[in-house]
């Protein structure tokens, strides 16, 4: 994947489609659906789009482990100190 400094993210909150776009006027060649997640390509097979369906709860299923996770290492004793 070639590198980009900035991603174009965009919430379609009546869809709930949660969008990045790494090439926002890059013409789209072909797309692949892998559950609640397409990936849509140029030309040159590099992702260009990356849509999340469901996006809100994709998002809430991610969150919640993350979240436990934190809150674990909150009462944890550090690694490294300064």
């Amino acid at each position: 994947m070639s590198a980009h400094n900035n991603i174009d993210v965009s919430y379609d909150p009546e869809a709930d489609v949660l969008s990045l776009a790494s090439s926002p006027n890059a013409p789209i060649d072909h797309a692949s659906e892998m559950g609640n997640l397409i990936v849509h390509f140029g030309k040159d097979d590099e992702p260009v789009l990356v849509e999340i369906l469901e996006a809100s709860q994709a998002l809430r299923r991610q969150i919640e482990p993350m979240s436990k996770v934190v809150n674990s290492a909150k009462n944890s004793r550090p690694i490294l100190s300064s």
